[in-house]
């Protein structure tokens, strides 16, 4: 008599990859393994997955699909409430045990913690992984044993702990067969915009071997300029692997321990792998401080900020939101966003600025923006770094620091490179000029073929009389 294999569950996420998966891992040692991605229904979820990490998520579990098909493991798709399905699948599958990433959103965590304590109730194992984080976020923590408030020292008790191998994705593994599955087109994960999907699908490619190719020639060709090449949005100076990272198509242990082999192994980008981990540490940070901070997407750190008086203007968000305020380079990083699902990181914080501190709109507004619409939409980062632009979060920009636009886009986009590529119109001007088109002669406009208020709007507020209301507005505060 042949004895049977024990079966585990893996409840898929936000880790969509086969290697670095610790709980798959676990699975495909122990016996049989049925892995699941649920496309969580919960009531009250105040952030229901944006339109740009639905199309994301779409491609990235078609690729998963196939590569688990490859292995012979078919990959089960439902939606709905958790528990009732994996309560549900066990009884299917026969399986008595179920393996997860753990999360650091509130509703997460509560959601987990539900389905662990029934599912152990009913007589099944649960066991529970890390796969998103270099760290447990309870294992950093200052001298006194509580939560980090400030990047800086944060950044430096990671760069003094130990960071964990990557679990090696497993060499073959043992499915169950016969499991109904939804299909995936019936999860309506694509946009119903005829082009949106198009222009997406025209800048990024799904999955894990896409996200390790992209690392290895970062590593190869971009890390070594990180350093002064990061800010520059006219220059492909980026790893954008953000979207990967937040689907969980790659892991940050892999990144971490890949750009740290590299930094061994060859010489002159010393410099600039340190930066690039720092940027790794501040979405560290951010889950940190998510996990700590559970209120962090909605309320502001800083409490006085909370009587803040913000301006509510419909037509204003509405301009911002589509690349249409007259000043070219949050017009273009805007632009950026809706046509690719992604924005260059110096770029959201000068249109984050913008938002905030030129149009007094409340940084709620723009983070909701900015969940619908990017493909590395993640609720930690996304809600640490608007509100560390709005000086209300942990570690945040000074409040008096507001970005001049059009400065910002001399200084990073000098020769109106990124400019021209988003904001079309303006293509005709050259150089720094570019950025203020306002400040041109009529003559050197329409040699460019651009008439403002018509071709190219005006600017919607004057940023020097926008920033002395917004400062008026944070002395308010004290």
């Amino acid at each position: 008599m042949t004895e049977t294999l024990p079966t585990t569950l893996v409840w898929l996420r936000r880790d969509l990859r086969l290697a670095d998966h610790p709980a798959l891992a676990f699975a495909a040692q122990r016996g049989r393994v049925v892995p699941v991605y649920i496309l969580e229904e919960s009531e009250g979820d105040p952030w229901p997955m944006g339109g740009a990490m639905r199309w994301w998520l779409h491609h990235t579990l078609t690729d998963l699909a196939e590569r688990f098909e490859k292995l012979g493991v078919p990959l089960v798709l439902r939606r709905g409430d958790p528990l009732k399905i994996l309560s549900a699948l066990v009884q299917e599958a026969g399986a008595d045990c179920v393996v997860f990433s753990r999360r650091t959103d509130a509703l997460g965590r509560t959601v987990d913690a539900a389905v662990e304590k029934a599912l152990v109730a009913a007589g099944v194992e649960v066991k529970s992984f890390n796969a998103s984080l270099l760290f447990e976020s309870w294992d950093i923590s200052t001298k006194a044993g509580g939560p980090f408030k400030v990047y800086t020292p944060f950044s430096k008790a990671c760069f003094a702990a130990t960071v964990g191998l990557p679990v090696p994705a497993p060499k073959k593994m043992v499915g169950v067969a016969g499991l109904s599955s939804d299909r995936l087109q019936d999860f309506s994960l694509l946009p119903t915009h005829p082009d949106w999907g198009g222009m997406l699908q025209a800048h990024w490619k799904a999955g894990e071997a896409s996200a390790l190719k992209r690392l290895g020639q970062f590593i190869d060709t971009g890390l070594a300029s990180y350093k002064t090449m990061r800010d520059r949005p006219d220059q492909e100076g980026t790893s954008c692997l953000s979207p990967y990272l937040a689907v969980g198509a790659i892991g940050p242990r892999q990144i971490w321990h890949a750009v740290q082999n590299a930094m061994a192994s060859r010489q002159g980008i010393a410099a600039g792998a340190e930066v690039f981990l720092k940027e790794l540490l501040w979405r560290e940070f951010s889950h940190h401080l998510l996990y700590y901070f559970p209120h962090l997407p909605e309320k502001p750190l800083a409490p006085a900020f909370a009587q803040m008086k913000w301006r509510r203007s419909k037509a204003d968000l509405a301009a911002w939101q589509k690349g249409m305020t007259g000043y070219p380079i949050v017009d273009a990083g805007m632009r950026q966003l809706w046509q690719t699902g992604w924005m260059h990181n110096r770029v959201r914080m000068i249109v984050a600025s913008f938002l905030i501190k030129d149009l007094l709109i409340p940084w709620q507004q723009g983070e909701a923006w900015f969940w619908d619409t990017l493909i590395d939409s993640d609720m930690a980062s996304n809600a640490a770094s608007w509100q560390w632009v709005a000086g209300c979060g942990a570690d945040a920009a000074p409040f008096f620091r507001v970005f001049n636009p059009v400065l910002q886009g001399k200084k990073f986009d000098p020769d109106g490179a990124y400019v021209r590529r988003f904001v079309p119109e303006l293509s005709g001007l050259q150089g720094p000029a570019l950025h203020a088109p306002w400040l041109l002669s009529h003559e050197a406009l329409a040699q460019a073929g651009v008439t403002l208020g018509k071709t190219y709007p005006t600017p919607i507020v004057d940023h020097a009389a926008a920033r002395q209301r917004v400062l008026a507005a944070f002395r308010g505060l004290r």
